[in-house]
């Protein structure tokens, strides 16, 4: 028996949309849910358990960003919004409410299949536990709080490793400065960006030749690429040296 073809919600008010997108979803081997109402949008999101929302802010009942809100009080199903609204605030939003990427319309079929199918990979892969994380050069080994290049151990100091940390486990995801300033300085240091570009700029320095990895979403946040295939194990190997011999 033939298994079904997994579920992808389209929440959008735009009759073209919907026109566009269910025959290229189909074509990759998607079953397109259509709503044009975010209340519609959550009834199903409940009810056909999507493997991805592609969701529009500007919806007729209610912003998109709240329609995010009540999404993720009952699910955890990876969202990309997909907005005509361009400003950064508006990303940041998004991003910070729960959203997992954000596509500007108009776009291109091609990459927003290829960012649905790296959130339905990482949803996929992200109840591992204690996993190392691979991309390209970069290895980050998150029991261990190891991080490698090429094979070779990085210096990294606490704070550092906190940072790469925290892209790590979103590999793929923008990050928004907020939330990295908040996760490794603490929420009274959410907004004292100057410190975020200080140690991106450190992190990128001891990177090395794998620092094409971190990029910058200007105005929003940071993102760790997904680059090469994507192995998340549990840590192997041997035993390492105590931390305090390796990081200042």
């Amino acid at each position: 028996m033939t298994a079904a073809p997994p579920a992808v919600l389209v929440v959008d008010d735009e009759p073209q949309i919907h026109r566009f997108l269910g025959p290229a979803l189909e074509a990759a081997g998607y079953a397109p849910l259509r709503a044009e109402t975010a209340r519609e949008g959550l009834r199903l999101a409940a009810s056909r358990a999507p493997v991805c929302v592609l969701l529009d802010l500007g919806l007729p009942d209610m912003d998109g960003k709240e329609a995010l809100e009540r999404l993720r009080a009952f699910s955890q199903v990876p969202v990309i919004v997909v907005s005509a609204r361009d400003r950064e605030v508006e990303k940041v939003a998004a991003l910070d409410v729960g959203a997992d990427d954000y596509v500007e319309k108009p776009f291109g079929v091609a990459e927003l299949l290829a960012r649905l199918r790296a959130a339905t990979r990482r949803a996929l892969l992200s109840s591992a536990p204690a996993p190392v994380v691979r991309t390209g050069l970069l290895e980050v080994d998150l029991e261990r709080r190891l991080a490698r290049v090429g094979g070779a151990e990085l210096s990294l100091t606490p704070r550092e490793w906190d940072l790469l940390a925290a892209l790590a486990r979103d590999l793929g995801k923008v990050v928004t400065q907020r939330r990295l300033l908040t996760e490794v300085w603490g929420p009274a240091h959410a907004e004292d960006t100057q410190y975020l570009r200080v140690y991106v700029g450190q992190l990128r320095a001891k990177l090395g030749e794998a620092a094409a990895v971190l990029r910058t979403e200007p105005g929003v946040g940071y993102r760790l690429l997904e680059v090469g295939p994507i192995v998340l194990s549990p840590a192997t190997g041997a035993d390492p040296k105590p931390p305090g011999e390796r990081r200042g």
